[in-house]
């Protein structure tokens, strides 16, 4: 019994995840582009929710992005409760799925999807057949535990079990709640509980508390997700436990009115009992969310209070880039583009400065924001060259080419910077995973060429800012400095290495780091010649 349980969790579990994994596949970046661009209001953040939960299958899921974004801030807390929100409504649909009774279907579907898997190149119908292939195990597993759980009906203990969850909702919940901690999936534990209810193991009066609890344990995932995490991030994950934890409640001093609504849709439409259970689940997230909904500005202040400090939040998305400008002022257009590359040149030197402190402290809270940072100006890169592509569309006087060719140029060097200190984030990480022991005296040389290549990187955005001839030739000299630091530092290494100071692991971490910080000049420098080169003419 407890094989065939356990082991048709496990294949209903992958298959979830590979029907997810291929569902994400197909649709590409397009899942974080839809929480990013379709949140502007929490009704709409709602409508994102649900569309990504249905792609990826997984409310937990998309309420991990959604604290990534937060984290990383291309997301107000505002809208990703919105989106958390809407996260609870999507993963209702593999309830409702489950519901449409395929279990004898089921190997002739992961057939097709093997066939369509490995006796095809295209990379789109591959994925296609991950989706369907993940669907016939979604249904094989759950054909598996129901077996599993039928030799239940004779154990007078769980007999016992599920009268006492009938009496007391409370216990009914708590065990849902436990159990989807455990297994970390919603619509795992759903569709077992699909399962025993099917089975007339467990009658509605437990079930429907069960389901609660279900609701409440995929929170941990989350949670989870935000230990460590900024603190906009954190409320964000505690927004979700929040508003799961508020439903509960409020279905539970209602129960009575529930459980006659439930039997009323059940009779109504002559649902068979998974699909009981499914319109249960709809129903309760659906009408929690309605409920709830108009008090999301409550629920942000609720958590701000829970979680108190400092929300170093820094908004990463572009804020200058008006399409507007671009027909109507080509130059004004450019210096909207300017300012957001010096923002872009901000957040590199914030990177580098953060890099910094998780080389010499090893906490993870500075890779973390270095990641985010490196994300951001990706995000940056993508946006203002985007723009700058628009901008060269319309006709440019000889002086404002000149000012595009130099921005087109020093975003791409910006977006080298982040690059490169993503590297060195890399190399630290590879140096406490394989306990690497770096001496003092190399990590006092890192610190001294790391301090001039981050001051050089200023200087040099500083010097695209005022448009400085004077500081732009210090950047040169700094560079010329750094890469005189580099040759001494290398000399110094091999001479440690030949007295046996450090190992060779070592030695491959502090080279490869002074390289990459070498490499981080020659980008300022880049940016500094572009500005003398305008300066001259």
């Amino acid at each position: 019994m407890l094989f065939q349980f356990f082991g048709g969790l496990g294949i209903f579990l992958f298959g979830i995840k590979y029907l997810g994994d291929g569902l994400q596949k197909s649709a590409g970046d397009r899942l974080r582009d839809i929480l990013d661009r379709f949140t502007t209001n929490p009704f709409m953040g709602v409508l994102a929710g649900v569309i990504v939960t249905v792609l990826i299958q997984s409310s937990s899921g998309t309420t991990v992005i959604t604290v990534g974004l937060v984290s990383a801030g291309f997301m107000t807390l505002r809208q990703a409760i919105g989106v958390i929100m809407g996260a609870n409504i999507g993963t209702t649909v593999t309830a409702f799925i489950i519901g449409i009774d395929l279990g004898e279907y089921a190997l002739p579907i992961i057939a097709v999807g093997a066939v369509m898997l490995f006796f095809f190149k295209n990379k789109k119908v591959q994925y296609l057949g991950q989706i369907v292939f993940g669907f016939g195990g979604l249904f094989y597993g759950l054909e598996l535990m129901s077996g599993g759980m039928k030799p239940l009906r004779s154990l007078e203990a769980f007999h016992d079990l599920t009268v006492s969850m009938s009496s007391n909702p409370i216990l009914g919940v708590v065990i849902g709640t436990v159990f989807t901690v455990i297994v970390q999936s919603s619509s795992a534990t759903i569709g077992i509980l699909q399962g025993l209810y099917s089975e007339g193991l467990v009658d509605i009066n437990a079930s429907l508390p069960i389901l609660f609890g279900d609701n409440i344990g995929t929170t941990i995932t989350a949670v989870l997700a935000a230990i460590g995490a900024s603190v906009a991030a954190r409320r964000a994950a505690a927004t979700h436990v929040l508003f799961n934890l508020i439903g509960t409640t409020i279905f539970l001093i209602i129960l009575p009115i529930y459980h006659r609504l439930v039997s009323f849709l059940q009779e109504v439409f002559n649902l068979n009992p998974e699909m009981t259970i499914a319109f249960a689940h709809g129903t309760f997230n659906l009408t929690n969310t309605i409920i709830q909904f108009p008090f999301i500005g409550l629920l942000a202040l609720v958590v701000t209070k829970l979680i108190p400090g400092e929300d170093a939040l820094v908004d990463y998305k572009a804020k200058h880039l008006d399409p507007m400008f671009i027909e109507q002022s080509p130059s004004i257009a450019l210096g909207q583009a300017k300012e957001e590359v010096l923002r872009m040149g901000e957040f590199a030197v914030k990177g580098m400065e953060e890099s910094l402190c998780f080389l010499k402290t090893k906490q993870n809270k500075h890779s973390d924001v270095a990641y985010q940072i490196e994300d951001a100006i990706n995000n940056l890169d993508k946006k203002i060259t985007n723009y700058l592509v628009d901008v060269s569309s319309v006709s440019l006087t000889e002086a404002e080419s000149e000012k595009h060719s130099i921005l087109m140029d020093t975003v791409r060097d910006i977006e080298r910077i982040g690059d490169h200190f993503e590297n060195i984030l890399e190399l630290v990480e590879y140096q406490q995973a394989n306990k690497v022991k770096v001496t003092e005296d190399a990590m006092a040389d890192l610190d001294g060429m790391f301090e001039l290549t981050i001051e050089t990187v200023k200087k040099a955005v500083s010097s695209l800012d005022n448009n400085d001839h004077e500081l732009a030739r210090e950047v040169a000299e700094k560079e010329d400095m750094i890469d005189k630091m580099e040759r001494k530092l290398r000399k110094k290494h091999i001479l440690r290495l030949n007295e046996g100071l450090c190992s060779g692991q070592a030695g491959i971490v502090f080279v490869d780091i002074i390289s990459n910080l070498e490499r981080i000049g020659d980008h300022a420098v880049n940016i500094a010649e572009a500005v003398l080169g305008e300066n001259n003419d």
